[in-house]
């Protein structure tokens, strides 16, 4: 008996796959080496990859099948050699080799075929998305050559006798157990038996005695379900006349029942529905033409478009423009605004040197007016005392009396050399800075003019000067008008020249009489020009671009004018307010077109002015009331000092009523007649000595008066405010008859005229009789 070679069996049992039938055979020691199948190359003795493979084949009945296909290309393509006989062995060769195997294994033994071909399926599944699978031909040609090795009967087969024999074993072990094979001829089974997935899962799960048992009850169960579902299948269709068998024959085809009769069909009846159908093509036809012939337009109308904006070179400079001036303002607004913090820096640092100035003029003026007071109470104790001790008086008060006198002598001085001699002390402004403080201040104003100078000065013109600035905007308007109108462009015009117009007033004084007018301003020229430009336009006849410079002095000149109010003016000084006055009469009368606009700075202003004005009352005049005894000398310090107190709240009488025209009337009787006339005026009158001095005085406050009030031909009367100052007219008149001074009652009565006291003044006249001066009530 031949030996079966170890290395071919091993070589075999690594490549088999799921069957322990497989077929590929193997040769005896004596067989010939050369017959082997044309094309194949052989291979030399398993390597240890065999092993691996082996054992990678083993498990993967466990896991899935790309688990195997990747273990497969590790190990490798293993070889081997089966006696003489030479077998290819690749990852397409492997796979085509168990094909054949199983194959010719169902052909030979067909009580096995079921397992066998599920062993065989179950791999061709788990592995054709990963090899080549063989063609039939390859199949078939390997199988004959099986066949012709097989049948020359020079080996011993392993596979054909295990095969043949061991079905036969298992279905005959229960009649003859001597009819087994030998134990030489049984086939050893190293490895167990490959089984296909679903075998191992149900050998798992279920133990092996109860196998059949369960897959009868399984398919009892099967067949009860599907006559379930058949059954529920027949009651739903029967109402439709289904007729559903349990059979296995065919289900017949309902015939058409000829007994059926149809509704009758004639020519006219094809001929109606025709045409309906055709009216409905055409309606659908002519339909999608209106669309047709739309989209046509559409597209003719965008072409057109498209060549029009090619060929029209308008668009494209509107845009050059439109973006060469977002360029512009975006650029000035940058500029100004950097530039926006130096210029308030310097505006603080010249506001804070007029302040400090005004400051000082006025603590010196109540310093003195205090020490000065005190020093002739003083002198007024020791009189009154008789006593012949000279009067103690402190160093700095001294100091200060001869500095007051020392400046009253240069002003007397320098109005007898311009020859001024009709001046009354107490009148003039004492606003004189010795020549270190003079120096002082004009150092640091120099200063402060020069910094002004340097805020724009690495600034180009057509950013820094409003003349370009605006220019650019006239050309906006020029070319594009109605864009410029409804940009409101007028309005914005105002906030960006606001802080160019700043640095032009930083050293603008509205307080002194040489300042530079608000029309002589290079601002003010550019916009009156370009506001002159815009009215030339007869379409913009309501152009809002008038209203710029109504604006300009709205929200820049009038807030500046209310600080210099509020902080530096001095209503004491007839210099002052005089030019304060013409400044805000260009500002508020002739600059103000549009009322609505300014009312809100006008009235914030002249609110001011009205206050400014009370506090100067309350706090500056001061008109002390001595003995007759001590004022009738005129040469005394108390009667000079009465009558420069006098004659300054006569010059603050003045400088009040000079707003007549800026003012309301009522406002300015009752600062200046109610408040500074009957208040103290008046009560120094009264005790002063009638005499010409008195009527003097008097003329003075009736020249003061503002004629406008007395304007009416039907007054009789004058106004309630000056009832007290009447009735002291005619006290002193009466006096004045009696003394020496009877002359002076002709100088009272023009006055009462004035004033339009004539009731008064005609009973005075004829209680005196005095003939001669009817006529001046006459002329009246």
């Amino acid at each position: 008996m031949a030996h079966r070679p170890k290395r071919t069996f091993r070589q075999r049992r690594a490549h088999s796959s799921d069957s322990d039938g497989a077929e590929e055979q193997s040769s005896e020691p004596g067989a010939p080496e050369k017959q082997t199948a044309p094309g194949l190359t052989e291979e030399g003795p398993p390597s240890r990859g065999g092993r691996v493979e082996t054992t990678a084949r083993r498990g993967r009945g466990r896991g899935r099948g790309r688990v195997w296909a990747s273990s497969r290309r590790a190990a490798g393509a293993a070889t081997r050699t089966e006696g003489g006989l030479s077998v290819p062995e690749s990852r397409k060769v492997d796979l085509s080799t168990d094909e054949e195997d199983e194959t010719a294994h169902s052909l030979e033994n067909k009580d096995d075929q079921s397992s066998s071909s599920n062993s065989s399926s179950s791999l061709e599944e788990e592995f054709s998305s990963v090899v080549n699978i063989p063609d039939a031909a390859f199949i078939q040609a390997a199988r004959r050559k099986r066949e012709l090795a097989r049948a020359q009967n020079d080996y011993i087969s392993l596979d054909v006798k295990h095969t043949s024999a061991i079905p036969g074993m298992k279905k005959n072990s229960g009649e003859d157990p001597e009819s087994e094979p030998d134990d030489h001829e049984k086939r050893i089974a190293f490895t167990p038996k490959s089984q296909t997935l679903k075998q191992r899962m149900a050998e798992e799960t279920t133990p092996r005695n109860e196998e059949t048992s369960e897959e009868s009850q399984e398919d009892e169960n099967q067949d009860i379900w599907e006559q379930q579902q058949m059954r529920k299948a027949v009651k739903i269709t029967e109402g439709r006349d289904l007729d559903l068998s349990y059979s296995s024959e065919p289900q017949t085809v309902k015939k058409f029942d000829t007994s059926i009769s149809l509704p009758p069909v004639n020519l006219g009846i094809i001929k109606k529905q025709l045409n309906s159908r055709l009216t409905l093509l055409q309606d659908t036809h002519r339909s999608h033409l209106r669309e047709y012939e739309k989209y046509i337009q559409d597209v003719e109308s965008s072409k057109s478009t498209i060549q029009n904006l090619e060929n029209s070179s308008n668009q494209a400079l509107n845009f050059k423009f439109y973006k060469s001036m977002k360029t512009y303002v975006e650029n000035l607004i940058d500029c100004l605004n950097e530039k926006i913090v130096s210029i308030q820096e310097i505006e603080s640092s010249m506001h804070a040197l007029l302040l400090k100035q005004a400051m000082t003029f006025m603590k010196r003026r109540q310093d003195e007016l205090k020490h000065e007071s005190t020093y002739l109470q003083q002198l007024s104790r020791r009189t009154e005392t008789s006593t012949n001790e000279s009067l103690a008086v402190d160093e700095k008060t001294q100091w200060i009396l001869e500095e007051i006198e020392s400046r009253r002598s240069r002003r007397r001085q320098a109005r007898t050399l311009s020859g001024n001699c009709d001046h009354q002390e107490g009148t003039s402004s004492d606003d004189e800075l010795s020549s270190a403080d003079m120096n002082d201040f004009q150092k640091t104003q120099d200063d402060i003019s020069q910094d002004h100078k340097k805020i724009f000065e690495d600034v180009h013109d057509d950013f820094c000067n409003i003349q370009h600035i605006l220019l650019k905007f006239q050309q906006w308007r020029e070319k594009y008008p109605d864009s410029y109108y409804e940009a409101f462009i007028s309005l914005c015009i105002p906030k960006l020249l606001n802080p160019l117009i700043r640095v032009q007033l930083i050293d603008w004084n509205p307080l002194k009489c040489d300042a530079i007018g608000l029309k002589q301003m290079p601002w003010f020229t550019s916009i009156e020009e370009f506001m002159a430009s815009s009215m030339e336009d007869s379409k913009k006849e309501d152009s809002s671009d008038k209203k710029i410079l109504s604006a300009v002095i709205n929200k820049t000149i009038i807030p500046r004018l209310t600080d210099f109010v509020e902080f530096i003016w001095d209503p004491l000084s007839t210099s002052q307010t005089t030019s304060l006055i013409t400044h805000c009469r260009v500002i508020l009368e002739e600059l103000s077109t549009c009322a609505n606009e300014v009312s809100k700075g006008k009235q914030d202003l002249l609110k001011s002015i009205v206050v400014r004005m009370k506090k100067a009352i309350e706090d500056d005049v001061f008109i002390p009331l001595y003995p007759k005894s001590t004022v009738e000398n005129k040469t005394s310090p108390h009667s000079k000092f009465q009558e420069r107190q006098f004659w300054s709240g006569i010059k603050l009488f003045r400088n009040i009523l000079l707003w007549n025209g800026l003012l309301p009337d009522d406002t300015l009787q009752k600062l200046g007649l109610g408040k500074l006339l009957n208040r103290y005026l008046i009560i120094a009158l009264l005790n002063a000595i009638p005499g010409p001095d008195v009527v003097k005085k008097c003329n003075q406050i009736a020249a003061y008066l503002p004629e406008k009030w007395f304007q009416s031909s039907a007054m009789r009367t004058s106004i309630p405010q000056l009832e007290n100052f009447i009735q002291f007219l005619l006290q002193s008149a009466h006096k004045l008859s009696r003394s020496e001074f009877r002359d002076e009652v002709k100088e009272i009565i023009p006055i009462l005229v004035k004033i339009k006291a004539l009731n008064q003044a005609e009973s005075f006249i004829e209680e005196y009789h005095l003939d001669d001066l009817k006529s001046v009530i006459k002329e009246v």
